[in-house]
């Protein structure tokens, strides 16, 4: 497929402006608070660590919470609820899926899932709550309860990255190594539809996005080419929601597999990041490469 990205001319050295220290292990996720002044990060050290981003210092740690690796974070966008999802994903001991209400503390741990949750997702509306696991399963949840509301959705592999549609009407899992997506309605526990390649992958897959009022699907994924089967999901394609085949210009640039997605508000600009050690800034509309960084 013909791309219209064009890469920049000069390659630019990204100095941090902070770093956060405490971590004893690999950081699997991270999540800012709405005031975005604080974020949330969860580590394969078993804690969650909530940071001060004015001062660059941490507030505190969930050691006594976490007693697995923690594998993803999220803070929902009225900042009530954070969320952690975690489990070793080698030996499938300790899944643990935790919901804490901020102000109170009060802790809720969500039972069902039976191997390590690897991806979770909060509604816009933050009353839901997605999750995704090694079990193959994704499901959805109340947070105020803590209730199981729908699921489990039964993939045929690992879950990867789960996105609820901003009406909570869709949800979107895409498999771990990037191989398989799919689409399914909430409310009939149905699938969709869904688009599969065999074989390839290895990476967990970046997340994925609703965009254009939930009638398209932004993700990075491993196709087929004309020579041999793509083991990077170096690309980013957007998606037909409804019958998920791509449209317009993907997002080319990256040479290995792509590992984290951010879209801004306006969605205006997507950031990427891969295994090819740099972080990406595009411009959404023409796919243009405004920036790379190395890291």
């Amino acid at each position: 497929m013909a791309s219209t990205s064009k890469a920049v001319s000069t390659r630019s050295i990204l100095t941090p402006s902070m770093t956060l220290r405490g971590h004893g292990s690999l950081i699997g996720s991270m999540s800012y608070f709405p005031d975005g002044r604080r974020m949330i990060s969860g580590s394969r050290d078993e804690t969650a660590r909530r940071w001060d981003l004015k001062v660059g210092k941490e507030i505190d740690e969930a050691r006594d919470v976490c007693q697995e690796w923690v594998n993803a974070v999220a803070v929902s966008r009225d900042g009530r609820w954070v969320v952690t999802g975690g489990g070793n994903y080698h030996d499938h001991d300790g899944v643990g899926l935790k919901v804490c209400e901020v102000e109170t503390g009060i802790l809720k741990i969500l039972q069902g899932h039976s191997k390590a949750i690897s991806c979770i997702d909060i509604s816009e509306d933050n009353t839901l709550l997605a999750s995704g696991s090694w079990d193959n399963t994704a499901r959805i949840w109340n947070l105020e309860t803590g209730k199981l509301v729908a699921g489990p959705f039964e993939s045929t592999d690992k879950v990867g990255a789960v996105q609820l549609s901003t009406d909570s009407k869709k949800l979107a899992v895409e498999s771990n190594d990037s191989i398989g997506l799919e689409i399914w309605d909430v409310e009939s526990q149905k699938l969709d539809v869904d688009v599969r390649i065999e074989g390839g992958g290895g990476f967990p897959p970046a997340p994925v996005f609703w965009i254009n009022n939930n009638k398209n699907i932004l993700a990075a994924f491993s196709f087929v080419t004309e020579d041999a089967l793509d083991l990077y999901a170096k690309t980013i394609y957007e998606f037909d929601a409804s019958t998920l085949k791509t449209v317009r210009t993907p997002f080319e640039g990256h040479t290995k597999t792509v590992l984290g997605l951010a879209l801004s508000f306006d969605g205006a600009l997507l950031a990427s990041t891969s295994l090819d050690n740099t972080i990406k800034l595009w411009a959404f509309e023409s796919r243009q490469i405004l920036a790379s960084f190395d890291v």
